[in-house]
């Protein structure tokens, strides 16, 4: 059996949540209104306080782009990333995984965030295994539905699960990176769990489990 490094992406390897980042591009090339900025705020309020319904909100975004081509919103998010993404990308985080390849641990980013953020991260930083929110497509186009479980809370332990199985991954030998209290299902299934600049939520119950917290500043090596 072999040891994982599995990685959040917003807040964890990136240092902001990049759903406003999102809302903010399309917003500067005209595909958004003003009030879909306000929306978004509200979601990523509700998710900081673990009060948001992943499910309504990845199903209107989905209702949102149905019909669309997938190869054109593929590249419009390239774009989006090369633009305003990368330059949030935390470079200790990139140290520590960096530190996990060289042990010869397996990464996989496990996170909400969808496809069409994580690859081009993934892409820089040489990371092969995605598991994150994917949103059905058929003949090219998105059908408006999500692909479930949605990984976020208890989907994110499924796929974990999954993903441990397929490469011969021992969780219970395996670290999982995250900032954020929705993440408490993953955090509680693997043998170290490491917790980066967590919300307040995370932060008290890190403290009371004696999970390590880690400052991506400073923390930049592999800890067993």
């Amino acid at each position: 059996m072999r040891s994982a490094a599995l990685f959040d992406i917003d807040g964890t390897l990136l240092s902001v949540n990049s759903a406003p980042l999102y809302a903010r591009w399309l917003r500067r090339h005209g595909r958004a209104r003003r009030r879909d900025l306000v929306r978004t705020a509200y979601y990523l309020a509700r998710y900081k306080l673990n009060l948001l319904d992943l499910e309504s909100a990845i199903g209107q975004v989905s209702g949102m782009i149905a019909g669309q081509s997938e190869e054109e919103v593929a590249e419009s998010c390239e774009r989006w990333y090369r633009e305003m993404v990368r330059d949030y990308v935390v470079p200790g985080m990139c140290s520590i995984l960096e530190g996990h390849r060289a042990a010869g641990h397996v990464i996989a980013f496990l996170s909400s965030s969808t496809h069409y953020l994580a690859r081009p991260l993934a892409r820089d930083l040489g990371v092969d295994h995605l598991l994150v929110t994917r949103l059905e497509v058929e003949e090219g186009r998105f059908t408006g539905r999500p692909v479930r479980p949605l990984c976020y809370g208890p989907g994110k332990v499924h796929w974990a699960r999954r993903f441990a199985a397929e490469q011969g991954v021992d969780l219970g030998e395996s670290w999982f990176y995250t900032d954020s209290v929705t993440d408490l299902p993953v955090l509680e299934i693997v043998g170290r769990p490491r917790v980066v600049n967590p919300d307040r939520l995370l932060r008290r119950e890190a403290r009371r489990r004696g999970w390590p917290i880690v400052d991506p500043e400073r923390d930049v090596r592999v800890a067993s």
